[in-house]
């Protein structure tokens, strides 16, 4: 509303709505998923997990040019605009009949959750002085992590009522930030930058579509097949043809330049190979506990909840020991926590349930290694670059995180395939898990490249650029 004065701490509590609302949705959607197979009845495990993927692509690819294009329209229109489109694409995801419907509306609100999320933060970093940015941007983050803590729960008594009510729920959580960021929200100068690289998103979205394709279908269709082989090539030639389109571009999805920065680089890349060991541990539990041990929604919601819980927590104990440890340590600790609760799975977890023993052990040690490993991340990202590239960088690390969930998503399904009975499935899960844990130690081995944060504190951006967050010129750290 003209004339009214925000206080900064509003301004974080409205925009958290929004990161609550794309962060509770994956979670919830995970848990709900055996349950939407039960009353939709897909041909396979495969066709399922596109409820998953397919929202993880369009989010990860319209992430950065949502960002900007909300530069041009004001960053609180652009929040406002995503929230609303979450909301529609939320009811509409309660009405779906079929998976290929579900799989279309969950496309659409991942339209929102990529307008939403970028322009939250910017609404955050313009409301807070520069010297209290970094503090309030781990505020941000803590949000998401604290939905992911608590949507196991929440998803699970729901799912026992129908798993509709899992994208009902985003309905009144979204009117509550459209009600309050409407009155409450300040507005930012729209910008002239040049216009998002929607061909750039168009190739990153069939890239890795075409990516999880291939490896979905590889159990079915066979590895030396002709259909995959020709997938995965697509999925080469698109990749490649969006790191030359980011290239060219003045506004590209992925700032090339950016990975010139040691320290973003390695972040990235630990972020993308973590995050594919997250994506397939998530999904493997859900599935576990309720596919092979025959428990309902509710009780896997409660049983999966123990390591979601320990990620807000780890996450503040991130904090204080990088500055202390540094952040390589720090993701190398949560990389070897993660794998090793992947490897309690693979040697504890039995036909008969057994969660005391099997399943909990691992449970709390991914979710402290997690929590350990995100923050750290994004916080080695975001410092490694200048005040005025911070929102861009915590844009991409976030696109980053979807691909490699997606990808785990599609390389869990790939491992287990169609088991024929109870010990096929459970030879089929513990290759799974083994296979995650290297991963995981794979992250391990990248995220050592970290360097140390800068002494030295950042200069404060010109004070007619302190709304431009989101904005990403051609040049590293050209204002």
């Amino acid at each position: 509303m003209p004339g009214v004065t925000t206080r900064p701490v509003v301004v974080l509590m409205i925009v958290s709505l929004g990161v609550v609302l794309s962060s509770l949705d994956l979670f919830v959607a995970n848990v709900a998923l055996p349950a939407m197979a039960a009353d939709l009845r897909p041909g396979d495990l495969g066709e399922l997990s596109w409820v998953l993927n397919a929202y993880a692509i369009v989010f990860a690819a319209l992430l950065v040019p949502a960002g900007r294009l909300a530069d041009r329209t004001g960053h609180k229109t652009g929040f406002l605009a995503g929230v609303t489109l979450f909301i529609v694409a939320s009811a509409a995801c309660a009405a779906a009949t079929s998976v290929p419907m579900l799989v279309a509306f969950r496309a659409g609100q991942a339209v929102g959750a990529a307008l939403l999320m970028p322009t939250s933060l910017g609404l955050v970093l313009a409301a807070y002085p520069p010297h209290q940015r970094a503090g309030a941007a781990r505020i941000w983050a803590v949000a998401g992590a604290v939905s992911a803590a608590v949507a196991p729960v929440v998803a699970g008594p729901l799912v026992e009522l129908s798993w509709r009510l899992v994208f009902i729920i985003n309905v009144p959580i979204g009117v509550v930030a459209l009600v309050l960021g409407w009155r409450l929200l300040p507005r930012s100068a729209p910008e002239r930058g040049p216009v998002p690289d929607l061909a750039g998103a168009a190739l990153l979205s069939a890239g890795i579509g075409a990516l999880a394709l291939g490896l979905v279908k590889s159990e079915s269709w066979g590895w030396t097949s002709g259909g995959v082989i020709g997938v995965l090539a697509g999925a080469v030639v698109l990749i490649a043809a969006f790191f030359v389109q980011s290239g060219r571009h003045p506004s590209p999805v992925f700032e090339l330049g950016l990975l010139r920065d040691r320290g973003f680089a390695a972040a990235t890349a630990a972020m993308l190979i973590s995050s594919t060991a997250f994506g397939g541990m998530l999904l493997s539990a859900v599935l576990w506990t309720q596919d092979a041990w025959h428990w309902s929604a509710l009780r896997a919601g409660f049983g999966i909840a123990p390591g979601p819980a320990m990620v807000p927590f780890c996450s503040m104990l991130a904090g204080r020991l990088i500055p202390r440890v540094g952040p390589a340590r720090v993701v190398v600790a949560g990389s070897a926590v993660f794998a090793a609760g992947l490897a309690w799975w693979t040697a504890g977890i039995g036909i008969a349930p057994n969660y005391a023993s099997g399943m909990l052990g691992g449970m709390v040690l991914t979710g402290i290694g997690f929590g350990l490993l995100v923050p750290t991340l994004f916080g080695s990202a975001a410092g490694a670059l200048p005040p005025q590239r911070f929102a861009t960088g915590a844009a991409i690390i976030t696109m980053v995180r979807q691909i490699g969930i997606t990808i785990g998503v599609a390389l869990l399904v790939a491992v287990l395939g169609t088991p024929d009975g109870a010990a096929d499935r459970l030879s089929a899960f513990r290759t799974a898990w083994a296979a995650l844990a290297v991963i995981a130690l794979l992250a391990a081995v990248v995220g050592a490249a970290l360097p140390r944060p800068r002494r030295t504190p950042a200069p404060r951006p010109p004070a007619d650029s302190e709304d431009r967050f989101l904005s990403a010129p051609r040049g590293v750290g050209n204002p």
